[in-house]
């Protein structure tokens, strides 16, 4: 390992008070000289000891953990975690906080994106301002939620799985996740040795009692004879072209949702969530309302969740075309909606397949991104074509702010926005958007 550079400020000290949270997991404090700090593990309104973890003495900000709590804010708790901390797991950004604080927390960092990216009010983008709990996520003092059902596991150079520290490649072997879904626990993954192996994703589905582990082996690495408590199917990363091959069991998962079996196969995408897909089908069903023989667009549309809902409602005289990246996802999503006569399936990226399908008009649109958002293309694309409604699925504030500005430029407005915690104890917040034309009349 190198030395950090003569101008490193990398474990230096400050004494500061903490403001505002920002998108990230972190506040924002500044130094007696006013240089800009990024500090994990602390609260709007502390008085801390902050220890630098990144950056130099010319650099726009510095990184910092709270290394000592001088004035507590009345939300901090003891982090019920054990592995949580300066220098530990990176998984979870807000362990040391109420659960409501950490809704509001997220809410607070929805609003300033909203602000400062598309230049929107709560109000004007039709949000009460609250980040809503799902059901059960609720819980004693003390507890926290298990719902993390599919967790990758990290295995350091003694063979032992654990979770990698906050941007790092260091590994902080655990012998328990506290937000692991019971399914994923019981696998009891913590306990085995993995010598040979640089991951091990664990999956454990929802809508039915499958289980699964996907290994990536380390170069040159032979395969473990995998004996876990549980049963479950075994699939294997190839070093030579990073594809998912099956080893043994079921190549796929079966997942549930608005009263339909989803089949997900080789650690395809799925909501982590156990509540998530049914939560996030309800907010855009109720958004977009369907009627009876509208025509839908489903884009970055994944095994086919909102496309085989928004088929169900538009009946025999509707159609809907789903656009997805991934190969295997559009497998999945073609046999999950076989029975769905009215419902294509096109394999490509949306910004290249949607132009060619020569589509110039539609009743609806939902789109569910990845992190980076839409972009300004596709969205100018999508105003084009006239929806009535558009339903934008977003898991990052950031991204949705900023196509809510590029939708706004092309004519839509959002009529409301919902905001779901369906990451507990991390900073990640998912969102539903639901537009409308600028000059729809009241």
């Amino acid at each position: 390992m190198q030395n950090a550079p003569e101008s490193s400020l990398v474990g230096e000290e400050y004494e500061v008070e903490v403001g505002p949270v920002a998108h990230g997991g972190h506040c924002i404090a500044r130094t007696e000289e006013g240089r800009v700090l990024f500090v994990r593990h602390t609260l709007p309104g502390e008085k801390i000891v902050a220890r630098i973890t990144e950056g130099e003495e010319d650099s726009r900000f510095l990184r910092a953990d709270a290394v000592r709590i001088i004035e507590a804010s009345k939300d901090r708790v003891e982090a019920p975690c054990p592995y949580s901390g300066p220098g530990n797991c990176g998984g979870c950004d807000w362990q040391h906080a109420k659960p409501g604080a950490q809704r509001r927390l997220k809410g607070e960092v929805i609003a300033e994106q909203l602000q400062r990216l598309a230049g929107l009010t709560p109000e004007e983008a039709g949000w009460d301002g609250t980040v809503v709990p799902a059901e059960g996520d609720k819980l004693p003092k003390g507890e926290v939620p298990a719902w993390r059902t599919r967790v990758q596991y990290a295995i350091d150079t003694e063979g032992r799985a654990g979770l990698r520290k906050h941007r790092s490649h260091d590994v902080q072997p655990i012998d328990h996740c506290m937000i692991a879904a019971p399914g994923v626990t019981e696998l009891g993954i913590e306990k085995q040795d993995w010598s040979q192996m640089a991951s091990v994703e664990a999956i454990a589905a929802t809508g039915s009692n499958d289980r699964q582990v996907i290994l990536t082996p380390r170069p040159g690495g032979r395969l473990p004879l995998v004996e876990l408590d549980k049963p479950v199917s075994v699939l294997r990363v190839e070093e030579r072209d990073g594809g998912v091959h099956r080893v043994h069991g079921r190549a796929f998962v079966r997942e549930r949702a608005d009263e339909r079996t989803y089949r997900v196969g080789m650690g395809g995408f799925w909501q982590v969530h156990p509540q998530a897909a049914d939560i996030l089908v309800k907010a855009v069903m109720q958004g977009l309302m369907p009627r009876k023989g509208e025509s839908a667009l489903d884009l970055y549309c994944g095994v086919g969740l909102f496309a085989g809902a928004i088929a169900e409602r538009i009946g025999e005289g509707g159609a809907v075309l789903g656009i997805e990246s991934t190969k295997r996802a559009v497998e999945d999503a073609r046999h999950n909606l076989q029975d769905l006569e009215r419902v294509r399936i096109e394999h490509g990226k949306v910004e290249q397949v949607l132009p060619r399908t020569g589509i110039t008009e539609t009743d609806l649109i939902v789109l569910d991104p990845p992190r980076a958002g839409a972009g300004k293309q596709t969205v100018k694309h999508l105003a084009g074509l006239g929806a009535r409604r558009i339903a934008y699925v977003a898991c990052d504030p950031a991204a949705l702010a900023r196509d809510l500005a590029y939708f706004r430029e092309g004519g839509y407005k959002p009529r409301t926005l919902r905001a779901f915690d369906l990451f507990p104890m991390t900073h990640h917040v998912e969102c539903v958007a639901i537009l409308e034309p600028t000059d729809k009349g009241a």
